[in-house]
């Protein structure tokens, strides 16, 4: 499944997943700098959809906030 996310990296509120209409919004605590938040973004879908982390996978947007991911269920 493709879906569109959009991250606020570096809040407080995270790491929290929001849905937005079709889009879902990902607030995480890492900072957007040197891909921590990129790192995290897979770890926090995951555990949303409840599947592993290695099934989860940035398409488009590495250095976007809005951003494609691919997650196999």
């Amino acid at each position: 499944m493709r879906i569109t996310v959009r991250i606020k990296p570096g809040s407080r509120r995270g790491p929290l997943v929001e849905t937005v209409g079709s889009d879902l919004v990902v607030y995480l605590r890492e900072p957007a700098r040197e891909g921590e938040a990129n790192a995290a973004l897979p770890r926090v879908l995951a555990e949303h959809f409840g599947t592993s982390p290695s099934r989860v996978s940035i398409v488009r947007g590495h250095s976007a906030r809005v951003k494609q991911v691919e997650v196999d269920l």
